[in-house]
């Protein structure tokens, strides 16, 4: 074996070791939302339309809070790199935390308020009045939820920080056994209840992110090397703390706002294509999204090992992390994308149930958009690991404008031609949506190749933000 190939296997091997338990808590942490659209499509196309739609409300809202809070999980590593053992360092590190739970709690305060009016934008923006009105009983009882959900992702960024992962996948786990129970009982009826069909969906989710907040809160006051850091009195939180994590965490919820920003304007317009076509998108969607979360995993794995190696100077390695990180990202939604071309049906089965003139029409679709799933998640995949891995080079807000180049001012354009003005349907927004997540990850890798190449010839084109 050869010296590069011991040291790609060391570094696969690093990054492995933090990403697997991430995927699998992020895979643990899809399973509620899948176990939705699973209980929509037993109750039918309408409802997996009006689901669908509240859920592009609801994760544009609930990726863009996350994006404020995930910075901390890169501050926290920064600052375990200088030796935890000094005191104004474990301080630095429990003023981060508050300073992540008081963003977290501001934000989603904010974005409850904007659920409970999303029904009224949703009606002006042209969507089918009886989808907008079950949408509207969607987000009512989700909205509650996203308070928890932040606060149990600004706590997880602590722990993936210290490299403490530990808990994660236990709880959701956990967590995905109530989700199932809660779902049924809410959503058909049960034990003397009536069932609250689409709402009981949202209402199950809301209880469960409460439950995961609570469980991982309990473990890691119990884990010593964990309890002395943490601290959640956020009214103690320190101006400068709540800066630093504010000034970072804004331009990667903006990145990450400006992606599910994207998506939901996708799904609006396979929307006004009809209520099939909306339930076939939201379908296929979610299958790419379940198969996102090892995208995720491997971002924010990479993104940690090159946080370290960065503040260190150590340019060769975090070179090394980064191209390791997407090669193994690549390589993953390949093998997916080829099982997706060779059994569409079966990928589709889980969702949609037995036929009709419902299910026929949102099938036909959906198998159209599970092969064009199979590109475009290879893309996908590449643009987020891309934005965690300059994450960990500490600069983010390049990240933000190539995305509204890539979204924005490429893909939407090219989904609204393709799919409205050509008439290709929802395949033609599905183009689009595919050239939009091309230019993005190639814009993503080229900044990564430039930066790397300023820092190794002694070029600072701007200080680093997490030694700041």
């Amino acid at each position: 074996m050869s010296f590069s190939t011991s040291l790609l296997k060391a570094d696969v091997t690093h990054i492995g070791a933090l990403a697997v338990p991430l995927i699998l808590t992020q895979f643990a942490q899809v399973a509620l939302s899948t176990t939705g659209v699973v209980m929509m499509g037993w109750l039918g196309p309408l409802d997996i339309a009006a689901g669908g739609l509240a859920l592009a409300v609801f994760n544009l809202l609930r990726t863009t809070g996350v994006g404020l809070v995930t910075p901390t999980g890169n501050l926290v590593a920064t600052a375990a790199a200088a030796g935890l053992e000094t005191p104004h360092v474990a301080d630095d590190v429990r003023d981060m935390v508050r300073a992540s739970f008081t963003v977290a709690t501001l934000a989603g305060l904010a974005f409850w308020a904007l659920m409970l009016g999303a029904g009224h934008a949703l009606r002006w923006m042209g969507q089918d009045a009886t989808v907008v009105a079950r949408t509207a009983d969607y987000l009512f009882a989700a909205a509650p939820g996203i308070l928890p959900l932040l606060w149990f992702q600004a706590l997880r960024n602590f722990t993936v920080g210290l490299r403490r992962p530990g808990p994660l996948l236990a709880i959701t786990l956990a967590a995905v056994a109530v989700n199932i129970v809660l779902n049924y009982v809410l959503t058909t009826g049960a034990f003397g209840m009536a069932g609250m069909g689409l709402a009981g969906i949202a209402l199950s989710s809301t209880l469960v992110h409460l439950f995961s907040f609570v469980m991982l809160l309990l473990v890691v006051r119990r884990d010593p090397a964990l309890a002395r850091l943490l601290s959640v009195r956020i009214w103690k939180t320190s101006a400068q703390a709540l800066k630093r994590t504010w000034t970072m965490g804004l331009p990667v919820a903006a990145t990450y706002g400006s992606e599910a920003g994207f998506f939901a304007v996708i799904a609006l317009l396979v929307g006004s294509l009809g209520a099939d076509a909306l339930a076939a998108h939201t379908v296929v969607n979610q299958v790419v999204y379940i198969v996102f979360m090892i995208s995720v995993g491997l971002s924010h794995a990479t993104s940690i090992c090159i946080s370290r190696t960065w503040a260190q100077g150590d340019i060769a390695t975090s070179r090394r992390y980064g191209y390791t990180g997407l090669g193994m990202g690549v390589a993953c939604m390949t093998l997916v994308g080829l099982f997706y071309a060779a059994a569409p049906q079966l990928v589709l089965a889980a969702f949609l149930r037995g036929s009709g003139a419902g299910n026929d029409a949102v099938l036909l679709i959906a198998g159209k958009l599970i092969l064009l799933a199979a590109v475009l998640q290879v893309f996908d995949c590449a643009q987020n690991i891309g934005i965690g891995i300059l994450r960990g080079a500490g600069e983010t807000g390049s990240s933000f404008v190539m995305t509204l180049i890539g979204y924005w001012a490429v893909g939407l354009p090219g989904a609204w031609l393709l799919g409205h003005w050509l008439g290709l349907g929802a395949t033609g927004v599905w183009l689009g949506l595919t050239l939009g997540l091309v230019v993005t990850a190639a814009q993503l890798v080229v900044r990564f190749h430039r930066l790397i190449a300023q820092r190794t010839a002694g070029i600072h084109p701007a200080d680093y933000e997490l030694a700041q």
